[in-house]
């Protein structure tokens, strides 16, 4: 049974200066067998100096760390090795992987400044900020935790649920229809104003498909348990 924890840096894209901190955050969650990073330019090249690190070396092409990355990251999940994978990143445009590896069935968790997208936070099964060098303790996995569900979550999660199958989820584009009709519900009185922006805004909620006319959405069981 899968039981260890694979760990891969965006080093183009994180600083090495939160490598003790990303180290730290990956053996919580159990057994580190792989911890890689990635990267081709004086930035990333610091990386190399990272103790518990192994430097995969890129490159100079603009989007080598992100390729290989990206194809060690499938690696690892055909193998069935693994019962977690994190991704260390602020880069949004990870959130495709993301959610493939999660319909593989992986954990997948994120990592990255303040300044990661949404989309990247809520492609990952839960999401850590990295804290400044020097601050007290790692992040926790359940840090990005801090919506609690309202009576118009628990509405949207029954809403899902009715209209799910297999558990793919419903179409965005039914939620606003639907709801008014059964609720009586209009989005736009929301400070959102969009259900899209009002299920992101929730990531411990809610899991979305990239933007698109059959986008689904999902709710999360974790992020309504009491």
């Amino acid at each position: 049974m899968a039981s260890s924890i694979a760990l891969l840096v965006d080093g183009d894209n994180i600083s090495p200066c939160f490598s003790e901190e990303i180290l730290a955050f990956a053996q919580q969650l159990g057994r580190l067998d792989l911890a890689r990073v990635y990267g081709g330019g004086h930035r990333a090249s610091r990386w190399m100096e990272a103790a518990g690190f192994r430097f995969i070396h890129a490159g100079p092409g603009k989007n080598g760390a992100d390729i290989l990355l990206s194809i060690d990251a499938i690696e690892a999940c055909q193998l069935n090795e693994f019962k977690a994978l994190v991704i260390a990143t602020s880069d949004g445009d990870f959130s495709h992987l993301a959610y493939r590896l999660r319909e593989r069935g992986l954990e997948v968790y994120g990592l990255g400044e303040d300044k990661a997208p949404v989309l990247f936070r809520a492609a990952c099964t839960e999401f850590s900020t990295l804290a400044l060098k020097g601050s007290a303790k790692p992040p926790n996995p359940t840090t990005q935790r801090h919506n609690s569900p309202t009576n118009l979550d628990e509405k949207i999660r029954a809403m899902i649920a009715l209209h799910s199958k297999n558990g793919s989820g419903m179409r965005i584009s039914e939620l606003a229809p639907k709801m008014h009709s059964l609720h009586g519900v209009k989005i736009s009185s929301q400070v959102e104003r969009t259900w899209r922006a009002y299920l992101v805004k929730r990531p411990e909620l809610y899991q979305l498909d990239p933007r698109g006319p059959e986008a689904k959405v999902r709710f999360l069981p974790l992020g309504f348990a009491n």
